[in-house]
């Protein structure tokens, strides 16, 4: 074929290339920003909570604003609390316990954020049989309290989560991680700390999550269980950097615990699955030894009249509305 020849058939197969059917490409979809965005408020009560240092057990009534949600790269969960103790923990300035004072407010605020390798690196790589991600995890802790320790908790967690499925489109996970905590408590102003700022060693920590419905069980019997368990490594002495001594006690692992929630899913019960836990009732146990990783057994704010301070072990109930 000469060149002549070529340069019409190219010329021909040009001019007709728009009659050819070509495949419709498909819209890049529209994604929110965030793919799950959950938020809710709850009420509690916890029968025998305690605070290191206070006489005698105290009840608490609690009010929570929580809020969840999932991206492309991972999640992010933030939790905020307010404890309100009655007259047997006292707030600051008062004569002391049940004479009259009213009891001590603690605001106490819990943010986690992941982001899941497979994301990350575009790959199913981390997703093995129950496993189903592996990712970075990076959060915080802060409280303030008007008692008169008025702590100042700021608390740094890094390390890695695994999540694994569970029955009933449940889940759980695992959470080794590095921690770090600053704090402050009044006792211990003086000389040798003068604002007393307790700055703590680094150390480790441990954080655990899980959530199942009971699937089978009658529909008219919508309940879920669910749990946590945080586990937090001695961190020095209890008001560190003062070197340890018969009153400044090394700190010992904390552990702060849910080990289960039982959940009535009242607005699936009454209005079916479409308000499925739009309003939740639950009740649950709490567990919580060392608290704020203080000695029980030998910390002087654990001992003497104040025995018992420095473990919980309550019932709590309370009632969680979504919006």
């Amino acid at each position: 074929m000469t060149a002549t020849s070529l340069l019409a058939l190219a010329s021909l197969v040009a001019a007709n290339a728009a009659d050819f059917p070509v495949k419709a490409v498909s819209p890049i979809p529209d994604l929110p920003f965030f793919q799950v965005n959950d938020n809710r408020l709850s009420y509690s009560y916890i029968f025998n909570g305690t605070d290191p240092g206070v006489t005698g057990n105290t009840a608490k009534q609690a009010y929570s604003f929580t809020h969840f949600d999932t991206w492309a790269y991972g999640t992010n969960f933030f939790n905020l609390s307010m404890f309100k103790s009655d007259h047997a923990d006292p707030a600051n300035g008062c004569k002391g316990p049940n004479e009259g004072c009213a009891g001590a407010t603690e605001i106490y605020g819990v943010l986690r954020s992941t982001f899941g390798f497979n994301q990350i690196f575009d790959t199913h790589m981390f997703t093995v049989g129950p496993l189903q991600n592996v990712s970075l995890e990076l959060g915080t802790d802060f409280n303030t309290e008007n008692n008169p320790f008025a702590p100042n908790k700021r608390a740094l967690f890094a390390g890695l989560q695994f999540a694994f499925d569970l029955p009933y489109k449940g889940y759980i996970n695992f959470a080794p991680m590095f921690y770090k905590e600053l704090n402050h408590n009044s006792f211990v102003e003086g000389p040798a700390l003068p604002t007393g700022a307790i700055d703590y060693d680094p150390t480790w920590a441990f954080e655990s999550n899980y959530y199942m419905d009971l699937g089978f069980l009658p529909d008219y019997l919508p309940l879920s269980v669910s749990g946590r368990l945080t586990l937090i490594g001695p961190k020095g002495p209890q008001a560190d950097p003062i070197p340890a001594s018969p009153s400044n006690v090394q700190t010992k692992m904390e552990i702060n615990s849910e080990p289960i929630r039982l959940t009535y899913d009242a607005s699936r019960a009454i209005w079916g699955k479409k308000y499925s836990h739009f309003l939740d009732v639950w009740v649950a146990y709490r567990y919580w030894q060392n608290k704020f990783g203080l000695d029980h057994a030998n910390s002087p704010s654990c001992l003497g009249a104040a025995a018992g301070s420095c473990t919980e072990e309550s019932l709590y109930t309370g009632v969680t509305v979504k919006f």
